[in-house]
């Protein structure tokens, strides 16, 4: 089976393809970097990603902050780590790299604050 994707890697955007039977990857061709050949195979064995959000801050100078995961998940996870995300609240001051919630939907993730967010 072939799969072609746009690669994210680098900014090029290749158009990779991966021959592949479901389980083991023969081949990976479009490709101009090595990222792309990274990007490729791993997007199709066990894909994952960066989850960005935002979240309620109380006593902040402003409402909201910004959030993401400390590294990427498994792309299964990503609306149950926005699920959770939906009822969490953070007391300013906020600091860059706080962290928000713990083991983010059981990954074993940190989803960590983006931006500084001072008292008001």
């Amino acid at each position: 089976m072939k799969r072609t994707l746009t690669c994210i890697g680098c900014p090029m955007g290749c158009q990779v393809t991966v021959d592949y039977d479901g389980e083991t990857i023969h081949s990976v061709t479009g490709n101009t970097c090595s990222r792309g050949d990274i990007y490729a195979r791993k997007e199709v064995t066990h894909p994952t990603r960066i989850v960005t959000t935002s979240v309620r801050v109380e006593g902040g100078v402003i409402p909201q902050v910004s959030v993401k995961t400390a590294s990427d998940i498994p792309k299964e996870k990503m609306f149950a780590i926005v699920r959770a995300l939906k009822d969490v609240t953070v007391q300013a001051p906020v600091a860059m790299g706080d962290v928000v919630l713990q083991d983010a939907a059981g990954t074993g993730v940190s989803v960590i604050a983006t931006k500084n967010v001072p008292k008001q």
